[in-house]
Protein backbone atom coordinates (compact mmCIF):
# COMPACT_ATOMS: atom_id res chain seq x y z
CA UNK A 1 0.00 0.00 0.00
CA UNK A 2 0.97 3.66 -0.22
CA UNK A 3 3.71 4.97 2.08
CA UNK A 4 1.84 6.40 5.09
CA UNK A 5 4.69 8.54 6.41
CA UNK A 6 4.04 11.14 3.71
CA UNK A 7 0.51 10.29 2.58
CA UNK A 8 -2.34 10.46 5.08
CA UNK A 9 -6.06 9.76 5.16
CA UNK A 10 -6.91 13.35 6.22
CA UNK A 11 -6.24 16.35 3.97
CA UNK A 12 -4.02 19.23 5.12
CA UNK A 13 -5.65 22.41 6.43
CA UNK A 14 -6.49 24.58 3.41
CA UNK A 15 -8.95 27.32 2.39
CA UNK A 16 -12.40 25.85 1.70
CA UNK A 17 -12.25 26.16 -2.10
CA UNK A 18 -8.88 24.37 -2.28
CA UNK A 19 -9.91 21.69 0.23
CA UNK A 20 -13.10 21.00 -1.74
CA UNK A 21 -11.07 20.37 -4.91
CA UNK A 22 -8.45 18.33 -3.07
CA UNK A 23 -11.09 16.07 -1.51
CA UNK A 24 -13.28 15.80 -4.64
CA UNK A 25 -14.42 12.16 -4.58
CA UNK A 26 -15.13 12.04 -8.30
CA UNK A 27 -13.28 13.25 -11.36
CA UNK A 28 -11.16 16.34 -10.72
CA UNK A 29 -11.31 17.02 -14.47
CA UNK A 30 -15.11 17.20 -14.37
CA UNK A 31 -14.96 19.48 -11.34
CA UNK A 32 -12.54 21.83 -13.10
CA UNK A 33 -14.63 21.74 -16.29
CA UNK A 34 -17.69 22.78 -14.26
CA UNK A 35 -15.87 25.94 -13.10
CA UNK A 36 -17.04 27.74 -16.24
CA UNK A 37 -13.45 28.31 -17.33
CA UNK A 38 -11.74 26.77 -20.35
CA UNK A 39 -10.26 23.43 -19.23
CA UNK A 40 -7.38 21.68 -21.00
CA UNK A 41 -4.76 19.00 -20.43
CA UNK A 42 -1.16 19.77 -21.45
CA UNK A 43 1.12 16.74 -21.69
CA UNK A 44 4.60 17.56 -20.39
CA UNK A 45 6.26 14.18 -20.65
CA UNK A 46 5.21 10.62 -21.30
CA UNK A 47 7.13 7.38 -21.47
CA UNK A 48 9.75 5.44 -19.56
CA UNK A 49 10.52 6.82 -16.12
CA UNK A 50 11.77 5.55 -12.78
CA UNK A 51 9.58 4.93 -9.76
CA UNK A 52 9.88 7.44 -6.95
CA UNK A 53 10.67 6.21 -3.45
CA UNK A 54 7.12 6.84 -2.21
CA UNK A 55 5.53 5.09 -5.22
CA UNK A 56 7.15 1.69 -4.81
CA UNK A 57 4.71 0.12 -2.34
CA UNK A 58 1.64 1.10 -4.37
CA UNK A 59 3.16 -0.27 -7.56
CA UNK A 60 4.72 -3.33 -5.91
CA UNK A 61 8.04 -2.27 -7.43
CA UNK A 62 11.59 -1.71 -6.29
CA UNK A 63 12.76 1.89 -5.70
CA UNK A 64 13.96 3.57 -8.89
CA UNK A 65 12.80 0.68 -11.06
CA UNK A 66 11.55 1.30 -14.62
CA UNK A 67 7.97 2.48 -14.97
CA UNK A 68 5.74 4.14 -17.52
CA UNK A 69 4.72 7.67 -16.50
CA UNK A 70 2.57 10.48 -17.86
CA UNK A 71 3.17 14.01 -16.55
CA UNK A 72 0.51 16.61 -17.33
CA UNK A 73 -0.71 20.04 -16.37
CA UNK A 74 -4.42 20.65 -15.98
CA UNK A 75 -5.18 24.22 -17.00
CA UNK A 76 -8.03 26.68 -16.62
CA UNK A 77 -8.03 29.55 -19.13
CA UNK A 78 -4.49 28.48 -20.14
CA UNK A 79 -3.24 28.84 -16.54
CA UNK A 80 -1.75 25.68 -14.97
CA UNK A 81 -3.70 24.71 -11.84
CA UNK A 82 -2.77 21.04 -11.25
CA UNK A 83 0.43 19.10 -11.94
CA UNK A 84 -0.23 15.35 -12.22
CA UNK A 85 1.84 12.19 -12.60
CA UNK A 86 0.26 8.86 -13.53
CA UNK A 87 2.60 5.89 -13.24
CA UNK A 88 2.23 2.18 -13.97
CA UNK A 89 4.51 -0.77 -14.49
CA UNK A 90 6.36 -0.64 -17.81
CA UNK A 91 4.67 -2.35 -20.75
CA UNK A 92 1.51 -3.01 -18.70
CA UNK A 93 -1.07 -4.25 -21.23
CA UNK A 94 -3.95 -2.86 -19.15
CA UNK A 95 -2.68 0.67 -18.45
CA UNK A 96 -0.56 1.59 -21.48
CA UNK A 97 -3.57 1.95 -23.81
CA UNK A 98 -5.29 4.08 -21.16
CA UNK A 99 -2.27 6.32 -20.58
CA UNK A 100 -1.46 6.81 -24.26
CA UNK A 101 -4.24 9.33 -24.78
CA UNK A 102 -2.62 12.57 -25.87
CA UNK A 103 -4.30 15.59 -24.31
CA UNK A 104 -7.50 13.78 -23.32
CA UNK A 105 -8.20 13.79 -19.59
CA UNK A 106 -7.35 10.60 -17.71
CA UNK A 107 -9.92 11.45 -15.02
CA UNK A 108 -12.83 11.12 -17.42
CA UNK A 109 -11.78 7.54 -18.18
CA UNK A 110 -11.05 6.61 -14.57
CA UNK A 111 -14.46 7.84 -13.44
CA UNK A 112 -16.80 6.42 -15.99
CA UNK A 113 -15.33 4.35 -18.80
CA UNK A 114 -13.85 1.39 -16.91
CA UNK A 115 -16.55 -0.40 -14.88
CA UNK A 116 -14.06 -3.13 -13.82
CA UNK A 117 -11.77 -0.53 -12.22
CA UNK A 118 -11.14 -0.65 -8.46
CA UNK A 119 -10.07 2.50 -6.61
CA UNK A 120 -8.29 2.73 -3.26
CA UNK A 121 -9.14 5.62 -0.90
CA UNK A 122 -7.59 9.01 -1.57
CA UNK A 123 -4.47 9.89 0.42
CA UNK A 124 -3.25 13.45 1.03
CA UNK A 125 0.02 15.24 1.55
CA UNK A 126 1.67 18.63 1.63
CA UNK A 127 4.75 18.29 -0.57
CA UNK A 128 7.72 20.60 -0.09
CA UNK A 129 10.69 21.18 -2.40
CA UNK A 130 12.41 18.01 -1.21
CA UNK A 131 9.82 15.85 -3.03
CA UNK A 132 10.66 15.24 -6.73
CA UNK A 133 7.11 16.05 -7.84
CA UNK A 134 7.15 19.36 -5.96
CA UNK A 135 10.40 20.19 -7.72
CA UNK A 136 8.75 19.40 -11.06
CA UNK A 137 5.65 21.48 -10.20
CA UNK A 138 7.89 24.39 -9.18
CA UNK A 139 9.00 24.67 -12.81
CA UNK A 140 5.46 25.89 -13.49
CA UNK A 141 4.59 27.77 -10.28
CA UNK A 142 6.69 28.06 -7.17
CA UNK A 143 5.27 27.56 -3.70
CA UNK A 144 6.63 26.69 -0.27
CA UNK A 145 4.58 23.50 -0.46
CA UNK A 146 1.93 21.93 -2.65
CA UNK A 147 -1.30 20.36 -1.39
CA UNK A 148 -1.45 16.97 -3.07
CA UNK A 149 -3.58 13.89 -3.33
CA UNK A 150 -2.79 10.40 -4.46
CA UNK A 151 -4.86 7.39 -5.38
CA UNK A 152 -4.09 3.87 -6.56
CA UNK A 153 -6.32 2.29 -9.17
CA UNK A 154 -6.39 -1.41 -10.03
CA UNK A 155 -7.41 -2.65 -13.48
CA UNK A 156 -7.38 -6.46 -13.80
CA UNK A 157 -5.05 -6.49 -10.78
CA UNK A 158 -2.52 -4.08 -12.34
CA UNK A 159 -1.84 -0.88 -10.34
CA UNK A 160 -1.78 2.70 -11.58
CA UNK A 161 -0.80 5.47 -9.17
CA UNK A 162 -2.13 8.97 -9.85
CA UNK A 163 -0.63 11.88 -7.90
CA UNK A 164 -2.01 15.41 -8.29
CA UNK A 165 -0.34 18.56 -6.94
CA UNK A 166 -2.50 21.65 -6.60
CA UNK A 167 -0.78 24.78 -7.86
CA UNK A 168 -1.20 28.24 -6.23
CA UNK A 169 -3.10 29.66 -9.23
CA UNK A 170 -6.01 27.28 -8.59
CA UNK A 171 -7.12 29.27 -5.55
CA UNK A 172 -7.40 32.45 -7.63
CA UNK A 173 -9.38 30.75 -10.40
CA UNK A 174 -11.97 28.94 -8.27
Amino acid sequence: MVNNTLWRAAPPVLPDSMRDCLTEPGSLSLRLQSSGRRFAVRVLQQGVSLTLQDETDALDAAPHSPAYARHVLLTLDDTPVVYARSVARPACPHWLPVLERGSRSLGLTLFGELPELRRDPLRYGLLDASHPLAAAAAQTQTAASYPARRCRFLLHGAPLLLTELFLPALKDLL
